[in-house]
């Protein structure tokens, strides 16, 4: 079978195409047919080993995992013998990270937990989309973010990968929602069902005299003084994405912060959960969270999708159609 190949840490340069043994799933495993997968921030991490000490759980000198991607979407081709959960023919989606990776291949040979049954009212493609930024978006929110209907909930980053599903879900989640975004994306944002739109390069959020129960930080450059400004009394912040100097104070002062009054400050890191991603497709079959899809590459154009990931302007999410 064909899938990408990464021997070492570099530029997406160091990407290439390769004919690999196709697995064969044990008895605890899944076979599936890739037919679409996606980028996102942890495939950056994959490629590059930055920040360093990723490289202790990513391989310290090389990538301990040779054919990258997480999210995928396919066809269930085989079952090993104690899979109960699936059979041959059922349309699947999936995040891989916590089982090796792998779905930058035209086979995969996964656990049955890192699977759902996709969607019928979504497309391959779409359901690619979803499960490492729709269930960052879920954790960060329901989880670490204590989300309630009702709430003002402002998203920070809201046009990207997980910016785009956070919206969603705050507003399925009864929230108040207001999305942060660059001029060229407030019609997205609103599209999805933002009920405000700010466009940062106008206006500042943290010095208006708005007040929020929750924020997510998916991407910015505040300080957490002003994110702490911005915030209702007992409100929440959580940062997801951003500069390096956002994840540092996220993990050092946001626990002081937390402690010494009652807001609540911190950084979350997702989980690959199979019961997360069933209820993302309960929410994708009842219409109320649609992916948003920026830019679709074969998987021979795969460095090409790491370059554009890599600019940080994707609207939604970068799809690799297998």
């Amino acid at each position: 079978m064909k899938a990408i190949v990464s021997s070492k840490y570099g530029s997406p340069d160091v990407l290439e195409v390769k004919e690999v043994k196709k697995p064969i799933p044990t008895d605890n495993q899944v076979l599936v047919k890739v037919h679409a997968a996606s980028v996102n921030y942890g495939n950056l991490v994959l490629l590059r080993g930055k920040p360093f000490l990723a490289r202790f759980a990513f391989g310290l000198l090389k990538p301990k995992y040779s054919i990258p991607g997480g999210d995928m979407a396919g066809r269930v081709e085989a079952v090993g013998k104690n899979v109960k959960q699936f059979q041959p023919g059922d349309e699947v989606f999936g995040d891989l990270s916590g089982c090796g990776w792998g779905s930058f291949a035209e086979y995969v040979a996964v656990p049955e937990i890192a699977l759902a049954l996709k969607p019928a009212n979504i497309s391959f493609e779409e359901a690619a989309a979803v499960p490492m930024a729709a269930v960052t978006a879920l954790q960060a929110l329901r989880d670490k973010g204590n989300i309630q209907s009702g709430q003002k909930v402002l998203i920070n980053g809201a046009s990207g990968g997980v910016g785009t599903f956070a919206v969603q879900i705050a507003k399925s989640f009864g929230a108040e929602v207001t999305a942060v975004c660059s001029t060229r994306n407030l019609d997205i944002v609103r599209s999805i069902g933002a009920d405000h739109a700010i466009d940062y390069t106008k206006e500042d959020f943290t010095q208006k005299t708005q007040r929020y129960d929750l924020i997510l930080a998916v991407n910015g450059y505040q300080s957490i003084s002003a994110y702490k400004r911005a915030l209702n009394l007992n409100g929440n912040y959580v940062m997801v994405g951003g500069s390096g100097a956002q994840m540092f104070q996220a993990m050092a002062l946001g626990p002081w912060i937390s402690m010494a009054g009652s807001k609540k400050m911190g950084n979350m890191l997702q989980r690959a959960n199979q019961k997360d991603l069933v209820f993302m497709q309960g929410l994708l079959e009842a219409g109320k969270v649609k992916p948003v899809i920026d830019r679709s590459y074969k998987l021979s154009e795969i460095p090409e999708a790491y370059r554009y990931f890599e600019e940080g302007h994707a609207q939604g999410k970068v799809v690799i159609t297998v």
